[in-house]
């Protein structure tokens, strides 16, 4: 708990409440909070106006902070003793330091004795951290000419204010809550965090440094070791944080490591130098643009909050609710009056469905120095195990406390490859073969075709007028596929075959594709929340009209093998994983439980299914057979990567990206029925590198080893180009999955 006195400059307060002037007396309103905010009133001084008119207009108009109008109703006299600036000053003053979020007023008597009047007032003030207070304030009118005028000091805003009174808030703040995983590993908390450098001139042990890095920072020795190579010997190289917790024991033997600097500050820390960051997100100043807003929930206007992911959307249960007590104190520092207190109530944490092992050793081994995305589903709940987007960022980077953060940070926000983004929700993508997945979803329920359905694949297809379309066989020299029933040709990833399915079906119903895809949950948000994400797009029919043009079958043609469409991972491994589960599209969840300490939780997690994919049992079993030949039967495309893993199924898919090398795909499920370990729902995408079965689908192997056996059981050839793991295979004998 931090208690801390009110700073003098804050930024203005929101007022929420907006109110109906009244000219009565009695006790009646002049604010109504359930009246909306209007527009600052343009006051005109008007012969005849009774002092109740002019006393509820002055009053009215702060609560607009139409300080100019204010400034006008003021006497003469008044005005040649305050500028209009010092006198809006001392109001916004007044609302910043009480965190004042609305202002109500009745007038209670009036007495007029020309040329003098006075009203007498109530004034209610709610502050958002310390509660409501209210007081009676007399406002002096005089006549001027022919118009009644305020005789205004500072005892109008407040009377204690008057003679050199002061406001002070002592703030009563709560620590802020901790997110777990899932298993209650923490992965943002309060803590000292260490920022860690290296000057290589200094190292006295290069190995023995590296290997304590990369055990702390989860960086491959070779990643750390590439970071300094090129640095000159008295240079610091900023590498990362931990926190002390961490590191633990080991602090003294890493201080005392030649070559290495340690920094260290309070704050928020992000587990792994800020692992699932893209989730996660970070906390930072308060947004001047948001400034108002946060000041109207009882904020003081120099917290950290949460500005992305789940600190942005879990702000109100992390921060808890903020209290204090406000006082007057006089000139000499007595306490005058205490106005209002409140006392703060604890946050409260979060339990994500995210696996900290998982995720930490996917970020770290899955893709190197390669951009792109995966997504791990539990595969029959829709919890989020893991969410990758490579390149990530440090979330602690964003603390500008951290040392390390005036070097990095910089480098961060203007890195080319936008490592800010989140390319698994955001990132909108062709499909390439993996969208045949849907092509053989609309070719089944036609009911134009069945799993004995054949075609003759020669490596051409001509069936477009005055058009010839190559198979991926014959760029790499391949004999063609021959005859296939549909299975094989989905097993296969036969082009020829499914540009022949989209050129039936758009001459049968050319909305049958389009369909199917909607009905796979692509073109429109999963619903995740917590994040942002993107919808996709599907494209149809109407869409082409709508740019003035006819849809025409070349489009129907590139549709059916996922080439003229955008969709993100995210939506991708949840249909795969209702493929796998039976059909089910459950709602992407990331977030398991909310509660405080042992306390009953105010969230709980509970599966939501959000469609069901328009495919019947008897489909639905055909693709399936077929993605699980991709995997494991003669000719499928990703059968060398899963040697060995027989409870698999996929499709590999190569976007094109011209004039990039093409997008890399990979999806699929397991269907092991381990109690131990739920079976999972997997999209890979690698950007412009190759194909899915060369690039993707050894990553989805990988994040299987990860997930089932807790470390990398197998290296890569491509690897040795961008930094994969030291590899500690399974030993002789241990089950396989």
């Amino acid at each position: 708990m931090q208690h801390r006195l009110q700073p003098l400059a804050l930024g203005v307060a929101l007022l929420t409440a907006a109110g109906a002037l009244a000219a009565c007396n009695g006790g009646v309103p002049i604010f109504s909070s359930a009246t909306p905010s209007l527009p600052a009133p343009q006051v005109t001084i008007i012969a005849g106006q009774d002092p109740n008119e002019v006393a509820g207009q002055f009053l009215a108009t702060w609560n607009e902070r139409a300080f100019d109008a204010m400034y006008a109703q003021l006497s003469t006299t008044s005005q040649s003793a305050i500028s209009a600036e010092d006198f809006a000053a001392r109001y916004e003053d007044f609302r910043r330091k009480a965190a004042i979020t609305q202002v109500r007023a009745e007038i209670l008597a009036t007495q007029v004795n020309s040329p003098n009047a006075e009203v007498s007032t109530r004034i209610s003030y709610a502050s958002g951290v310390a509660g409501e207070f209210s007081r009676e304030v007399t406002l002096p009118l005089v006549m001027e000419g022919d118009a009644w005028r305020i005789t205004w000091d500072d005892g109008l805003i407040l009377p204690e204010l008057k003679g050199g009174g002061r406001l002070v808030l002592e703030a009563d703040i709560p620590a802020r809550g901790t997110i777990y995983d899932r298993y209650g590993d923490p992965l943002a908390y309060e803590s000292e965090t260490l920022s860690l450098g290296i000057v290589p001139g200094e190292i006295v042990d290069e190995e023995s440094l590296l290997r304590e890095l990369s055990r702390l920072l989860l960086m491959n020795t070779e990643t750390i070791r590439l970071k300094y190579a090129s640095a000159l010997p008295d240079w610091y190289v900023p590498l990362g944080e931990v926190s002390r917790e961490e590191v633990g024991k080991r602090y003294g033997v890493l201080s005392g490591m030649g070559g290495i600097r340690i920094s260290s500050n309070e704050g928020r820390t992000y587990y792994g130098g800020g692992i699932a960051s893209h989730v996660i997100g970070y906390v930072a100043q308060v947004p001047k643009e948001q400034l108002d807003e946060y000041l109207a929930k009882g904020y003081l206007g120099d917290e950290l909050v949460g500005v992305q992911g789940l600190e942005s959307w879990g702000e109100s249960f992390l921060a808890g609710t903020h209290g204090g007590t406000l006082y007057v104190v006089a000139a000499d520092g007595r306490v005058l009056s205490t106005l209002a207190q409140r006392t703060s109530q604890p946050a409260h944490d979060i339990y994500t469905t995210l696996d900290r092992s998982l995720q930490a050793r996917v970020e770290r081994y899955a893709f190197g120095h390669l951009t792109g995305a995966a997504v791990a589903l539990s595969r029959d709940t829709g919890e989020v195990l893991a969410m990758v987007s490579s390149p990530g960022f440090d979330s602690n980077l964003f603390n500008l406390g951290n040392f390390n953060s005036q070097y990095l940070l910089p480098e961060l926000l203007n890195d080319q490859r936008v490592p800010l983004l989140n390319r698994a929700a955001q990132g909108q993508y062709a499909l390439g073969s993996v969208f045949k997945l849907i092509t053989i979803g609309g070719a089944l329920q036609s009911g134009a075709y069945t799993a004995a359905s054949t075609y003759t694949c020669d490596g051409y297809f001509r069936e477009l007028p005055g058009l010839t379309l190559e198979d991926w066989t014959v760029a790499k020299d391949k004999p063609p596929h021959g005859t296939l029933n549909l299975v094989q040709g989905l097993m296969r990833s036969c082009n020829p075959f499914f540009w022949h399915i989209g050129l039936d079906l758009f001459n049968r119903d050319p909305w049958i594709v389009p369909n199917m895809a909607r009905g796979y949950g692509l073109g429109k948000l999963t619903g995740i929340g917590v994040i942002e994400e993107e919808p996709g797009f599907i494209p149809d029919p109407a869409w082409k009209v709508e740019q003035g043009e006819p849809w025409l079958a070349g489009d129907a043609v590139n549709m059916a093998i996922g080439q003229v469409l955008n969709v993100t991972p995210l939506q991708v491994a949840d249909f795969a994983a209702a493929l796998g589960n039976g059909g089910t599209l459950y709602r992407p969840q990331l977030v398991r439980s909310i509660q405080h300490g042992e306390d009953e939780p105010v969230f709980t997690f509970a599966p939501e299914i959000r469609g069901t994919l328009p495919l019947s049992a008897e489909n639905l079993a055909v693709i399936q057979e077929g993605m699980r030949g991709v995997t494991n039967a003669p000719g499928g495309t990703a059968r060398p990567t899963f040697y060995g893993w027989p409870a698999v199924a996929g499709k590999t898919g190569t976007a094109q990206d011209l004039p990039r090398l093409p997008h890399a795909w990979f999806t699929g499920y397991t269907f092991l029925q381990r109690s131990d370990k739920p079976d999972i729902a997997i999209a890979v995408i690698v950007e412009n590198t190759g194909e899915g079965s060369e690039y993707a689908a050894p990553i989805f192997r990988r994040i299987l080893e990860i997930y089932f056996y807790g470390s990398p059981q197998t290296r890569y050839d491509w690897e040795s180009a961008v930094g994969g793991p030291t590899v500690t295979p399974t030993l002789p004998g241990t089950e396989t999955p």
